[in-house]
């Protein structure tokens, strides 16, 4: 796929109202369906598919970015594990999914995708105030 194509290179996915913040080599975004509380999707602003095709400086900042985010979801959302998922099968576009599993997660074993579910979209002022968070959160305090 060429950067023409991809919908992540060109601001047409992730929701861009759903953005967190810049973390350097990557942009954080809560995800649209907040199903799961606090799963956040984490995109490359380059265009790579595969992690091979990233320097090693690069990997090294990518693993560390999306560290930070865990660190910070994790601390905001309570959450008892964080699921780290870097797949790209319909958004071929290097992407994390890092989705903390709560205490009353309705499927604990499973893949969030699995999980049948109507999708879940907060109000703006719930999504405000939650990205407001996860800001604070990933500034240190």
């Amino acid at each position: 796929m060429s950067t023409a194509d991809c919908r992540a290179c060109h601001g047409r996915w992730p929701d861009p109202a759903c953005r967190i913040t810049d973390l350097g080599l990557t942009v954080a975004y809560l995800h649209d369906d907040q199903f799961f509380p606090g799963w956040t999707v984490l995109v490359l602003k380059r265009h790579a598919t595969e992690l091979y095709e990233l320097t090693r400086e690069e990997r090294a900042g990518l693993i560390d970015e999306v560290s930070r985010l865990a660190q910070a979801v994790a601390s905001v959302y309570g959450a008892r594990k964080v699921n780290y998922s870097l797949l790209g099968n319909q958004i071929p576009h290097i992407h994390w999914h890092v989705t903390p599993r709560l205490a009353d997660d309705p499927c604990p074993g499973e893949p969030v995708w699995s999980v049948r579910h109507e999708p879940r979209r907060l109000a703006p002022a719930e999504l405000g105030a939650r990205l407001g968070e996860l800001r604070r959160a990933l500034a240190g305090g």
